[in-house]
């Protein structure tokens, strides 16, 4: 029997019901994994809440994870049984094991470890679209991030930097959050608890604006982002940590400067065979490089998973968490 976390009705945490299935054999182009370490990311809330709608119910949240092939269906030669893997997806992550379409996982390298690769390859991935795609950063770009010390905005930070990019403000709460992010690649910090992000954002530019504000939070965040930014600025809205951004005219856009907006996924940047293999070997190589380092900072057990998603929705972690089957 494998144990999944399965969710029948929408709700808080409290809706996360740890059951044993039998899992099965997997059939044409399809893996069994067993997994090592699950990653814990908002959009799994997201889900459970239903913010996102799920496709069907019951269903099994989680997005990423790392682990080992056990078996493969008829027409896989991409992986094999032995192979360490990870993935990211949409849901089906929280359970000791999983069947997957194989097509959908990466091998890890012999350096980076199970818990690691669960704790960086939807974020890290994440990192590598923003900065690499969305919106292509230099050393001119001057670009806000909130969240800054969350897991997304630690890998922001250092890949940022890496990549030349002279002036990374981030917003964080609270003063070891601050230390965090300055310690992970901020040129500057700004504590929104105790200070108004938006004055603060035009004090450290000049009055100019950033290029670019990459904002996960959402409803808490909008619209201080838009005046953040410089005329034809982007606004990047990739989650919604706060709760979802309200409707809004598109004429705001105009009156503050002509902005542009985007409200990208993942899975679009991913959607191929050949893209997730880019994406992945871009973001693989940065970490063995040692130019980003990226560790999980909290390990939960997987029968822990309600707690899991209370600490991350009250904010009450930083970085990555992951869930240990």
């Amino acid at each position: 029997m494998t144990r999944v976390v399965r969710v029948y009705e929408t709700g808080g945490p409290e809706v996360l019901r740890l059951e044993d299935i039998d899992l099965g054999d997997p059939g044409p182009g399809e893996a069994r994994v067993r997994h090592t370490a699950i990653g814990v990311n908002f959009i799994d809330t997201y889900f459970r809440s239903g913010l996102y709608p799920a496709p069907a119910t019951p269903f099994v949240p989680g997005a990423e994870a790392a682990g080992v092939v056990e078996a493969v269906g008829p027409g896989v030669t991409a992986v094999a049984p032995g192979d360490r893997v990870a993935y990211v997806v949409t849901l089906g992550a929280y359970a000791d094991a999983r069947l997957i379409a194989a097509d959908r996982l990466v091998r890890l390298p012999d350096d980076v470890s199970d818990r690691d690769a669960a704790a960086m390859v939807l974020k890290g991935m994440t990192v590598r679209f923003l900065l690499r795609a969305t919106y292509v950063v230099g050393p001119e770009t001057v670009m806000l991030v909130h969240a800054a010390a969350g897991g997304v905005g630690l890998i922001m930070g250092q890949w940022a930097r890496h990549l030349g990019v002279g002036t990374i403000i981030g917003t964080v709460g609270g003063p070891e959050k601050v230390a965090l992010a300055a310690a992970n690649g901020y040129t500057h910090v700004i504590d929104y608890r105790s200070e108004d992000f938006v004055a603060r954002v035009k004090d450290i530019t000049g009055g100019r604006g950033v290029d670019v504000a990459y904002d996960s939070v959402g409803k808490d965040t909008f619209p201080g982002s838009l005046d953040c930014l410089r005329p034809r600025g982007l606004w990047v809205s990739f989650g919604n940590a706060s709760g979802p951004v309200p409707p809004f005219q598109i004429g705001l856009l105009s009156q503050k400067g002509s902005l542009y907006a985007t409200r990208p996924t993942i899975f679009a940047y991913i959607a191929t065979p050949d893209e997730l293999r880019e994406t992945a070997q871009d973001l693989f190589d940065v970490v063995r490089s040692g130019a980003v380092t990226v560790k999980a900072r909290q390990e939960m057990p997987l029968a822990d998973v309600a707690e899991a998603h209370r600490a991350l929705e009250g904010r009450r972690t930083s970085g990555a968490t992951v869930l240990v089957p």
